[in-house]
Parts: structure tokens; sequence; C-alpha cells
């Protein structure tokens, strides 16, 4: 009766525990709202904006103001007003800055697409280290509880003259590891709720498990290249590169161009007044209109240096795209490698924790029947529980390889989130 006392209450305890428990779309909420790297990549996409427009304006009509009061002989003065409208209407150093400065626009919009996956991706990584730490501390825990279990058996067997002495030191040793294991698997489940705290901002509470009838399944397509395929045409981060390569490339022409004549067309206008002004001028409007053509003849060195700064950026510009390609196609197979290691590790670790689920129930037998011994039983306590965390971190780190193949694809987003959300137990 105490017993079950005991029971309901535990689980009148833990229900508004799983009841509140957070699934990996309530997480990955809670990240967006506050992440800071993601601000970070939104506000350098917003600084960018605002270059564009300054570039543009440097193409559109200028007009100022101005007032003058000067103080001639014999206490003399003069109030001058005056107003400049200038219109360019050849200049194609600014057209193309304007250009350089559109095309970077698109690299930040493309690398504030990658910070979002890579949000995805880092919410999931945290949110299944999270389960991974649980799971290790849930086998270290298991593993101290049967050790103390088999301790007092061990003391009841030799004080009844069954076993030895022995087998009471082994089991206490075996009792005691298991402890500091416990110790260190306890710290590593704190570090990773503070890793998603992180990006967060908010301790995690409860979090859903995976479901226990997680199927793995291959990527789909199956084929490598295919996903190699897909990455080269659709991650964010090798479509930035590419956006930069050409802004550094409208900036050479914008370096040549500065060669080049320009032309503006300029309104001017003046009003004088005072004593100092003849009488037949004051309150007279001065009006001009003209075309100002502009060449540059000679700029000290400068024109020229600022071209080959140009093109020094561009070749940097190039390489550093070369070498994304290269991580990326190498960071894509290396994932699928990391799904397809995934599917062949889930189906062996069950294996290994069907056999040694098996072994033990065999071995608690032969202890009875003095067939086997202590050391034997202690092995495969220590055996079944380290194959059932083994089955438990592979079904992670499959379900997180797929997400990060989707990411390398360019692929990764809320709507991948919501498909694994699925796989979580409902409470």
């Amino acid at each position: 009766m105490r017993l079950s006392r005991a029971c309901l209450l535990a689980a009148a305890l833990c229900a508004p525990l799983l009841a509140s428990a957070e699934d990996l779309l309530e997480v990955y909420a809670q990240a967006r709202a506050s992440d800071p790297v993601l601000a970070i990549a939104a506000s350098l996409r917003g600084e960018q904006s605002e270059r564009v427009t300054q570039a543009r304006a440097a193409l559109l009509p200028q007009w100022s103001l101005g007032a003058a009061e000067l103080r001639g002989p014999q206490d003399g003065r003069e109030h001058q007003l005056s107003s400049s409208l200038s219109q360019v209407l050849l200049d194609l150093g600014r057209l193309r800055q304007w250009d350089a400065a559109q095309s970077l626009l698109s690299a930040e919009e493309a690398r504030l697409r990658a910070a979002e996956q890579a949000l995805c991706a880092r919410v999931a990584g945290a949110y299944f280290g999270v389960l991974s730490a649980q799971a290790s501390l849930g086998t270290a825990q298991a593993n101290e509880d049967a050790f103390a279990q088999q301790v007092g058996q061990a003391q009841s067997r030799f004080e009844s003259g069954i076993s030895a002495a022995v087998d009471v030191e082994q089991a206490r040793t075996y009792h005691a590891l298991s402890q500091g294991a416990t110790v260190q698997a306890r710290e590593a489940l704190a570090d990773a709720r503070e890793a998603l705290a992180q990006i967060t901002g908010r301790t995690p509470g409860v979090l859903k498990p995976l479901a226990a009838g997680l199927q793995a399944l291959p990527p789909e397509p199956l084929a490598a290249e295919a996903w190699v395929k897909q990455a080269l045409l659709a991650n964010p981060q090798l479509q930035a590169s590419r956006y930069g390569l050409t802004a550094s490339e409208q900036r050479i022409e914008a370096a040549r161009a500065a060669h080049l004549p320009t032309l503006s067309l300029g309104l001017d206008s003046e009003r004088r007044s005072g004593s100092a002004v003849a009488p037949q001028d004051a309150g007279r409007a001065n009006t001009t209109l003209g075309l100002r053509l502009s060449i540059p003849l000679f700029a000290g060195g400068a024109t020229e240096s600022l071209k080959r700064q140009a093109v020094h950026q561009r070749d940097a510009a190039r390489e550093g795209l070369e070498g994304a390609r290269r991580a990326l196609v190498r960071e894509t197979q290396g994932q699928y490698q990391a799904v397809m290691s995934g599917v062949a590790l889930m189906q062996s670790t069950r294996a290994a924790v069907d056999a040694a689920t098996r072994a033990l129930a065999s071995t608690r037998a032969g202890q009875a029947l003095g067939t086997r011994t202590m050391t034997d039983l202690l092995l495969a306590i220590q055996s079944q529980t380290a194959a059932q965390n083994a089955h438990e971190q592979a079904r992670h780190r499959y379900v997180l390889a797929k997400l990060l193949l989707q990411q390398a694809a360019g692929a990764l987003g809320e709507a991948e989130l919501s498909a694994v959300n699925l796989l979580l137990k409902d409470s």
C-alpha cells in the first residue's frame, strides 16, 4: 500500500512536468526571438541596405541653399542668398558603385538566410545535446543503482557463506567508480543545458525526447552527388561569396571609370542686397543654367592605385569563393556519410541492446545457479547499460546528421524542424 501511494505521488508530481515539456519548435521560436547571432546578421543586412540608398542618392538631384553676410569698407554690408541644384547626367563611376552596393546587399541577404539556417542547426544541435546528456546521465545513474544493488546482494551472500569477501569488495569497487561517472554525467548535462540557454536566452525546461519507434532511413535522394550538386546551387553562404565576387568586379569597373569624363546639369541662382550692393543689382536674382563637363587629368597616381586595389580585392574574393566551394563539397559529402553511418549505427546498436539484455538475463540466472561469478554479472550490467546509451546517442546523431546535411544543401528551415518535431514523444 505504501509503495502504491508513493508511485501515485511520484506520478502526480511528474505530470505537470510532462505536460509542460517543450518541443523543438518551441525552443526554436525562443531562439529566433532572442538569438544575438541572428540579430547581428539582420543588422548587417540593414546596414548594407542603407549603403545602397546612399550610393543611389549620389545619382539623384542635389539641392543646397546658402546664406552669407559680408562687411566691406566704410561699414558697407552685403547679404547673399544662393541656391544650387545639380543633376548627374553621366557618371559611370557612381553608377558602378551603386551596382556594387546592390550586389553586396544581395550577399548580406544570403548571409542572413545562412544565419537562419545555422540557427536551425544550432538549436537542433543544442536540443539533442541536452537529450544525449540526459541519456548519458540515465545510463550512469542506472549503473550506479545496479551496482549498489549488487553490493547489497554480495554482502548478503557473504554473510550467508555463499560467496567470498572478494565479491563484496569487487561490487563496491564498481559502485564507487559508477558514482564518479554519475557526477561527470550530471556536470555534462548542466553544461549542455547552458549551451541551449546561450541560444534561447532562457533556462530550458523539460524537453520532449525522441519517440521509441524512430526509423533509420537513408537520405533522399540516395546519391551523394545529387546532394553536392544541390549544395553548390542553393547553399546561401556560397551564394554570398558569389555576390561578393560580383561586387568586386563592379568596383574594378568603378575604379576604371574614374578616368572617364562626367557630365552634370546645374541650376544656380543668387540674390544680393545691402548697402554695399549697387542699387541696380540689389534684390535681383541671377540665375544660371548650364552643363558641366569634368575631365580628370591627374590625381597624383591615386586613380591607378584604386584600380589596382580593386583588382587585388577581386582576386581575393575569387580565391575565397573557390575555397568556400571546396569546403562545401567536403562538408556535404561528410554529412551525407554521417547520415549513412547513422543508419548503420542505429541498426548495430539496436542489435547490441537486444544481445546485451539477453546476456544479462542469462548471467543473472547463471549466478543464481553458481555457474557465473559476481564479476560476470557486473560486466554484464555494464555492457547492457553501455549498449543502451550507445543506441540513444546513435539515434540523436542520426537525426542531427540529417538536419546538417539539409543545411549544407541550403534546404534547412522551419519545415524541416517541424518534420523532426513529429519524431518527438508526446507528453
